[in-house]
């Protein structure tokens, strides 16, 4: 089991349980392994994940699709932060 933990970790494994995001200026942004939302304004959304939170800042922010982990997130994002501790600041 060590050996295999070794691996997951060489591979960067606690990273890829964190809730990784992709956005676009102006337009929106797509976050993956999202396990629910604990916010949600059209100025705030914070997502938790199994490692984290992420909160998205910005204006008119409305969800998109939203299931199976992922969710997609429509306005205009000004800032993304992540939160370690369960909460995103």
């Amino acid at each position: 089991m060590r050996f295999s933990q070794e691996i997951y970790n060489l591979l960067g494994g606690a990273d890829a349980a964190r809730v990784q995001y992709s956005v676009v200026d102006g337009r929106g942004g797509y976050f993956q392994n999202v396990r629910r939302i604990l916010s949600f304004s059209d100025e705030v959304i914070v997502f938790c994940g199994k490692r984290g939170t992420v909160r998205v800042e910005g204006r008119g922010l409305t969800l998109g699709k939203y299931g199976a982990g992922d969710a997609e997130v429509r306005g205009d994002i000004l800032r993304v932060l992540r939160g370690e501790d369960g909460n995103a600041t």
